[in-house]
């Protein structure tokens, strides 16, 4: 609609973390606790996917001649995406302990609960089943998809409030993101607002379509 203020002020790309161990194992780390841990941090495969990412994503900006200096890049607190962050600010020259770079636990993994924890990646296919058939049910003790996108709108509008002019997470953060662009009201007063008038079965569900592989790199706003 003309005239319409777009959805997001920033723009955004979402990055899945380099191939990390657990993924070379085989198994689910999603628990804080565990995904924060050294010994479930990046595989050497992960390393070079996520120097490769992070030469893309500079030759992006370029081509769309944005300024490193104007680049924010916001990141969870687990091993295996720290180090894929670190490596991304290091292709762009970017210090990795300044301003331009920030953990955020809003950003975590998905936690899958105590009965998935530490098991084999086999199991992702019972939660994605119960991820179509209800995305406001959540494994017991974990998260369901509600629970992610409710904590991701909230980082987001965080990000969008600071920076004037970030597997299971980022899909569901990409979901919400396009249902928000394509069906929400344009009344609605802010990001958090639209994204909530969203958050139904009908969008919720269907998160898998935008997975992502190690290492990938999307522009999504």
């Amino acid at each position: 609609m003309a005239g319409e203020a777009p959805l997001l002020r920033n723009s955004y790309w979402v990055l899945r973390h380099g191939k990390s161990i657990p993924n070379e194992r085989g198994l689910i780390v999603s628990s804080l606790e565990n995904g924060t841990l050294q010994e479930f941090g990046l595989a050497p495969e992960g390393i070079e996917q996520a120097k490769l990412a992070g030469e893309l994503f500079n030759k992006e900006l370029k081509e769309k001649n944005v300024l490193v200096e104007n680049v924010r890049i916001c990141y969870s607190p687990f091993s295996r995406t720290k180090q894929t962050a670190k490596e991304v600010a290091g292709a762009l020259g970017i210090p990795f302990e300044g301003t331009q770079c920030k953990a955020m636990e809003a950003l975590r993994e998905r936690h899958f609960g105590p009965l998935f924890e530490l098991l084999s990646h086999d199991k992702y296919a019972e939660i994605w089943a119960l991820d179509e058939k209800d995305p406001f049910m959540s494994p017991e003790g974990g998260e369901s998809v509600a629970d992610v996108a409710s904590r991701l709108a909230t980082a987001l509008a965080t990000i969008e409030s600071e920076y004037d002019g970030h597997g299971d997470p980022l899909q569901i953060l990409q979901t919400v993101i396009h249902a928000a662009r394509e069906h929400s009201s344009s009344n609605a007063e802010n990001i958090m607002a639209r994204i909530k008038g969203v958050m139904v079965h009908s969008f919720l569900s269907g998160h898998r379509k935008f997975a992502l592989l190690t290492g990938e790199l999307r522009h999504v706003s």
